[in-house]
């Protein structure tokens, strides 16, 4: 890989020029003449039923052209997940009954935002109040306010009320593997409320013009929207354009489809002018979606050396009014439990709750973080049990390169061992590790690790993705491709490696990208496989453009393909390297003499090519993935014994990602998972009340700011190679990085307080509560002991 040119290097950014000069044009910078403004009516109720709903003062308010309800569209429904087992399970505006704050009633078309929301003012409804509930485990009771009816599948397979879904599997007999153990622990994790944090808003401003809908909004995938819109709307795919514009951060919040998406294409079609909608922020804390919270139950059985005998889990998720990612998160819950370590003997159950709070979405991680924090948390209790160090009890199980998993997949060259190894050593971890709690100061020290392992890539909606290379006269090479960079470098990537396979400068490389008319279809920003993915597909292209730009050139030099190499922009004779052709040349023969044909490559990639779908989220059956990245982090933090306060001090990553086709990108991805950790663990939460959000606003949520950053290192075990001409298996590093910090930071409190920490945020509050119960603990234990030797004096006296 040394001998590359553009793969493996610290390339600038594509997208770097426009983003700094403000010439990167967001959707709410897109300017169409006679816009009107979108507003959107929400529900102030938790669950009611919809009486009446009278627009008519809305309608003859002047200034307003369009206003919808319910009754306005198709009636068809839509959800994240779409299966014959999870169908579509919610209206793009309510129908007789709202089941969540926020949730959209009505929404209408004016010619300026006061107009627009004097129109909403006038829209009146009828709410005949019903019960709600919102915890999880309340809903699940007999007798419970009924958010959705349980589907007749799965009721078939619980009987419990308001499930939206159950992922149910395992392997080996835990039973068995229970009395086999030689130690046995259980314990309860919960992880908390938390929103995405893009500075982008949602926007949408869509056009309907001469049969064709035409749409910019803030998105994680081009055609995933595209096909989603066009269903809700009943018009074929191709009535329906999604422009490209830059988006302004997404961590999973902006994949499936939302109302007001819906809305603005739904008014524009009756105003016949563009409509613009822009979620203001209270909107979006209040009633947008947000990350999945989970429950985790988890009891473990190993042998005294500290090997994973059996474990049993059960997840639970909040699911919100509708299904939402939750049926998801279940089913990765149980993959990221498997992947890691070693598990004999699993048994595994996850179920996702309706409850009447907006649905969930998936975030940086989705599962990941929650399960892995818990996963962690319990196996260094369980070392400190058998009085096993954390690096040693991780290593003893950590899975190996080439290992086959349950279910079916491989690990390939998995690096976790590596990773376990050197992060243990560059962080010191050994030596530093079991002091905090022995300081006397009030400002203590402690270190925590934690492992986790990511996929990159699946086959979800549409499932692989295509790239096309045009090769332009003067031989530069512009690529379409369906890609959406959402920030994470997805267009140098894709110029890097087109770049290296057709031995262009990459000035030369263009790209045109996410525009569902132009370009060829992509998987989009949201499974972690767009590198592989997307970057084969690119490879596919470039290569299969140099392959026609050779045979031009031996079919001009008469001889074979095999006699020439390929340099800068030049195809030239091995034998006799002062023979050469310009890219230039032979683009200009190939014109002439075929018909015009400029030299055009394509490729395309599937991940998983023999695999017919997906696995089953309902008992995890098939092929999930065929590319997997593990980690181990480290990290040490700070606690302030007297108020609580404690801080990320230093996050040390080892990462298997195979190789980096991007080291700065790489690095980039590494930190900002640090941070959302970080932010993860000390500072973010959405408070509700009675399914009302607290604090709808930045003043009140508390994101991480540049005084609460940590210092971050990161060292990669490389494990694959990048080879011109062949396909290249790359591993993910968007997305897994969240949890093994997350853990690690977890454990690390331990290290330094010895308060163990069972829920997200590590809030001072519950850290000093634990504190002082330690405290108190010990002073009784020490009261005790005072006892029993002034009670064993006296008998020695009276013995005497």
């Amino acid at each position: 890989m040394e001998q590359l040119r553009y793969v493996g290097k610290s390339m600038r950014r594509k997208d770097g020029p426009d983003k700094v000069t403000g010439r990167a044009a967001y959707s709410q910078d897109v300017k169409l003449p006679g816009t009107l403004t979108g507003r959107i009516l929400r529900s102030p109720h938790p669950h009611a039923r919809i009486v009446r709903v009278d627009t008519s003062r809305a309608r003859e308010l002047p200034g307003v052209k369009a206003v919808i309800t319910v009754d306005d569209t198709k009636g068809i429904k839509h959800g994240f997940v779409e299966t014959p087992r999870y169908p579509p399970d919610q209206e793009v505006l309510a129908r007789d009954r709202v089941r969540f704050v926020g949730e959209e009633i009505a929404a209408v078309a004016a010619i300026d935002q006061i107009t627009a929301q004097r129109a909403i003012d006038l829209i009146e409804v009828e709410y005949e109040i019903l019960p709600a509930v919102f915890d999880p485990y309340e809903a699940m009771k007999p007798g419970a306010p009924e958010v959705h009816p349980t589907l007749a599948k799965i009721r078939s397979e619980t009987p419990l009320p308001n499930i939206a879904g159950r992922t149910a599997t395992g392997w080996g007999d835990v039973e068995q593997g229970f009395a086999q153990s030689d130690y046995i622990r259980e314990d309860r994790f919960e992880s908390h409320l938390r929103t995405h944090g893009y500075l982008e808003p949602h926007v949408t401003l869509a056009q309907w013009e001469h049969d064709k809908l035409n749409v910019w909004t803030s998105s994680m995938g081009t055609f995933i929207k595209r096909a989603k819109l066009a269903r809700v709307l009943d018009l074929p795919f191709s009535a329906v354009r999604i422009h490209k514009t830059y988006v302004g951060g997404t961590f999973g919040g902006k994949i499936d489809l939302y109302t007001h998406e819906y809305c603005a294409a739904r008014l524009s079609m009756i105003a016949g002018r563009p409509v613009r909608i822009v979620a203001t922020r209270e909107e979006i804390f209040s009633a947008y979606r947000h990350g999945q919270p989970l429950i985790m139950e988890i009891k473990t059985g190993v042998r005294n050396d500290g090997t994973i005998v059996c474990q049993q889990v059960r997840a639970i998720n909040n699911a919100g009014a509708y299904r939402g990612s939750g049926v998801v998160v279940i089913f990765l819950a149980w993959g990221f439990t498997m992947l890691p370590y070693r598990i004999p003997n699993l048994a595994y159950e996850g179920l996702s709750v309706y409850t009447n709070y907006p649905l969930r979405a998936p975030q940086r991680g989705h599962g990941c973080p929650q399960i892995r924090f818990a996963i962690e948390s319990q196996l260094d209790r369980i070392a400190e049990d058998l009085g096993i160090d954390p690096v040693t009890i991780r290593l003893r199980n950590a899975r190996k390169p080439w290992e086959a998993l349950p279910n079916g997949d491989n690990v390939h060259e998995a690096g976790l061992i590596e990773c376990i190894e050197l992060a243990a050593r560059k962080s010191d971890f050994l030596a530093k590790h079991g002091h905090g709690r022995k300081q006397s100061s009030t400002i203590r020290r402690g270190i925590g690790m934690g492992v986790s392992s990511y996929f990159g890539g699946s086959l979800i909606y549409p499932n692989g993705s295509g790239v096309i290379v045009k090769m332009a006269d003067d031989g530069s090479a512009t690529v379409l491709t369906g890609a959406i960079d959402v920030g994470q470098g997805a267009e140098t990537v894709i110029s890097q490696i087109v770049a290296e396979e057709l031995f262009l400068p990459i000035e030369d490389v263009k790209i045109i990208s996410s525009d569902t008319d132009t370009t060829p279809q992509d998987i989009g920003a949201w499974i972690s496989g767009m590198t592989y993915v997307t970057g084969n597909a690119a490879r596919q292209a470039a290569g299969n453009a140099r392959e026609k730009l050779l045979e031009l050139a031996a079919e001009k030099f008469g001889c074979t393909t095999a006699e020439l190499e390929v340099d800068e922009k030049l195809v030239r004779k091995r034998a006799n390297r002062e023979e050469r052709l310009s890219y230039r040349e032979i683009i200009a023969h190939s014109v002439a003499t075929r018909r015009g044909d400029t030299v055009i490559g394509e490729g395309f990639w599937r991940t998983m090519r023999d695999e017919p779908t997906h696995p089953s989220l309902a008992t995890t059956k098939g092929r999930w993935s065929e590319n997997y990245a593990f980690s181990c982090q480290v990290a040490e933090v700070e606690v302030d014994t007297q108020t609580g306060e404690a801080r990320l001090v230093k996050a040390w990553t080892v990462h298997d990602c195979g190789f980096m086709v991007n080291p700065g990108l790489v690095k980039g991805q590494v930190d900002g998972q640090v941070s959302m950790a970080l932010g993860h663990a000390f500072l973010e939460e959405i408070l509700t009340k009675d399914g009302y959000t607290l604090n709808p606003s930045w003043l009140d949520y508390r994101m991480p700011t540049i005084h609460e950053m940590a210092s971050s290192e990161d060292d990669e075990i490389v494990t694959e190679q990048y080879t011109v001409g062949k396909s290249f298996r790359v591993k993910e590093v968007g997305e897994g990085l969240v949890s093994g910090v997350l853990a690690a930071i977890a454990n690390a409190i331990y290290d330094a307080t010895g308060v163990r920490m069972h829920s997200t945020p590590f809030s001072p509050e519950k850290l000093l509560k634990g504190i002082r119960q330690l405290e108190r603990a010990r002073r009784i234990a020490n009261e005790r002991s005072e006892a029993r030797e002034d009670a064993q004096e006296q008998v020695t006296a009276s013995l005497d």
